[in-house]
């Protein structure tokens, strides 16, 4: 299956489109077990439900989809369900290469690298080296690989730490921007949506900093089940809702 390929949506023009939609792909392992599949079974099966919502995505108008799919914690889980897991990026990242220039999309992948097979180091590196290539104006389809918001802001604060240390940073020059630019999504604006499937009602871990002021919206949908019919239902939903930052309109 081509990785944007999926066909025009029967979309409002006139509803507020998210810039930046970022999703928690829970309830895999849950689909996979109503229906007496291994849980790698419903892995595959959610992998496919990410192209046609990245898809969907970029057909209406979302610049950015960026979706949880490795949590620094999810090492723990079965070694049988983890090697399916890094089989399927391996799968989608090749897909990537070979689609995304032609396709307009930028794929990247966000977290820490460091324990990834060298073989998915070597793709992400192409991934991100033709997603450089196709600029800043593309959409952006990111990929949360072995990460966890936690540990995103304790490497940030590690690298500012050393400009300090080194005299490149004033204390007094830190800023809000100084720990977002300092982060894996540096490149990326803040969530404006974020979707949790599958009934659970919480943030594990994802996207910490940068949710501050995002609007989320829970489903009771497993993942694989996830359509986009529920994803227009989740956007009407954010656009019903007032956005203050804060302050009073």
């Amino acid at each position: 299956m081509a990785l944007f390929g999926f066909g025009k949506p029967a979309a409002s023009a006139e509803r507020q489109i998210p810039q930046h939609i970022a999703v928690i792909m829970d309830g895999n392992g849950r689909w996979a077990k109503k229906r007496g599949l291994p849980r790698p079974a419903g892995h595959a099966a959610g992998a496919e439900t990410f192209r046609t919502i990245a898809t969907y995505c970029k057909e209406i108008g979302v610049r950015y989809f960026t979706v949880y799919a490795l949590s620094t914690e999810n090492w723990k889980r079965p070694q049988e369900e983890v090697d399916a897991l890094l089989d399927l990026f391996r799968k989608y990242l090749r897909e990537a290469a070979e689609t995304m220039a032609a396709r307009g999309v930028a794929v990247r992948v966000l977290g820490d690298l460091t324990p990834l097979p060298e073989d998915i180091k070597r793709l992400v590196q192409e991934v991100s080296g033709i997603a450089d290539t196709l600029g800043a104006e593309a959409a952006t389809a990111s990929l949360c690989i072995n990460y966890g918001g936690r540990d995103e802001i304790k490497n940030a604060v590690r690298c500012i730490a050393k400009r300090v240390k080194d005299g490149e940073l004033a204390l007094s020059e830190i800023t809000e921007d100084t720990v977002s630019s300092a982060l894996y999504t540096a490149h990326l604006p803040d969530p404006d949506l974020v979707i949790r499937p599958s009934g659970e009602i919480r943030l594990s871990n994802f996207l910490l900093w940068q949710s501050a002021y995002a609007e989320y919206y829970f489903t009771p949908v497993l993942w694989p089940d996830f359509s986009a019919k529920d994803l227009d239902a989740a956007i009407e939903d954010y656009g019903r809702r007032s956005r203050r930052f804060g302050g009073v309109k």
